[in-house]
């Protein structure tokens, strides 16, 4: 069985909307792009670097069409992300020209997928994948970047609808820019208000 990993760099309000630049994703007329770009730091640097060794990966429609664009001309950057199987949740891409890629049609494919043997697989970006892959309690781990802005409006990493779960922090650091990085590992259910882990 493979561990699905959620990647995600959020604001304080959950938002996780094209943190990477102006035109990354400006669905819904989202008008702060890049916003990730002031907060850089030496240790944000080298955990980056540690989280973008070679695994594969899943990707929502979206997400895959926007990395389709840069990642393959810029691969020196994330090593690996080329050689990388990329399997795409979309009902309507059915082929791309990017080596590796798989499609996945629905969530039967998800769990297929995850019940598989093979590399661990992580999930960056993709705000309704994640949301479908909490939904059925498909998420073994959350490492999540927290940025110390509020943007009020946008994607959110988080929406009604997840499965009540308990996670474990298993690590933590704190940016000199104040970004929080927490890592949580799966642990247990929520049964009537009290954490079985």
């Amino acid at each position: 069985m493979r561990k699905i990993t959620v990647l995600s760099m959020i604001t304080l309000d959950g938002v996780m909307q094209a943190p990477g630049g102006p035109e990354e994703d400006t669905s819904g007329g989202f008008k702060y792009g890049g916003w990730t770009a002031p907060y850089s730091d030496e240790l944000f640097g080298k955990i980056l670097e540690e989280e973008l060794k070679p695994a594969d990966y899943m990707l929502g429609r979206k997400t895959f069409e926007i990395f389709a664009s840069y990642w393959p001309q810029h691969a020196d950057f994330w090593p690996g992300i080329n050689e990388g199987t990329k399997y795409v949740l979309s009902k309507t891409m059915k082929k791309s020209d990017w080596k590796n890629t798989v499609f996945l049609n629905d969530l039967a494919d998800i769990k297929r997928l995850k019940n598989s043997e093979g590399d661990d697989i992580h999930v960056w970006g993709s705000s309704k994948l994640v949301q479908l892959l909490l939904k059925h309690d498909l998420v073994d781990e959350l490492r999540i970047k927290i940025y110390p802005l509020i943007l009020g409006e946008g994607k959110k990493l988080f929406d009604n609808g997840a499965v009540p779960a308990a996670f474990t922090l298993t690590e933590s650091y704190v940016t000199s820019k104040g970004i929080i990085i927490a890592i949580y590992k799966r642990a247990g259910e929520v049964i009537t208000g009290n954490v079985e882990a």
